[in-house]
């Protein structure tokens, strides 16, 4: 992909990933703090115990970066396939004669409808992980 497209995706999701750290990973982090804090207030808990509720105060955040984790590389599949079909097509039209500057113009213009349609579904991802990791947090 071209830089300048790869630095456009790239300056999405991180914007996408920052404002999510922002608005819901971090609330969740200060839950965990919180109950793991808990969990070590109990006198009478075993250290299993303790262990143990460690552990479940872990569990949503842990299973909310996961689903971050998840849809990012779904996103970056995406993309990415986009981009070989883009390749593919390139490699085809120089294939059956067409001119390098051609072939060059043909991939550029391909790629980067690839990184446009994949920029407009980032929306529509952030508002769908907002919502699960809201649901997460309840």
């Amino acid at each position: 992909m071209a830089e300048e497209q790869q630095r456009r995706v790239e300056g999405a999701v991180d914007q996408m990933v920052k404002g999510l750290e922002r608005e819901q990973i971090r609330k969740m982090q200060r839950n965990m703090f919180r109950c793991s804090a808990d969990c070590c207030d109990k006198d009478a808990a075993s250290m299993q115990q303790v262990h143990s509720c460690i552990e479940q105060c872990h569990a949503p955040l842990a299973q909310a970066q996961s689903i971050v984790t998840s849809e990012l590389e779904r996103f970056q599949d995406r993309l990415a396939r986009c981009t070989m079909h883009c390749n593919d097509k390139a490699r085809d039209a120089f294939d059956t004669g067409s001119k390098e500057p051609q072939v060059k113009l043909q991939l550029q213009t391909c790629i980067t409808q690839c990184v446009d349609d994949h920029l407009n579904l980032i929306p529509s991802m952030t508002k769908k992980l907002k919502e699960t990791l809201i649901a997460a947090t309840k």
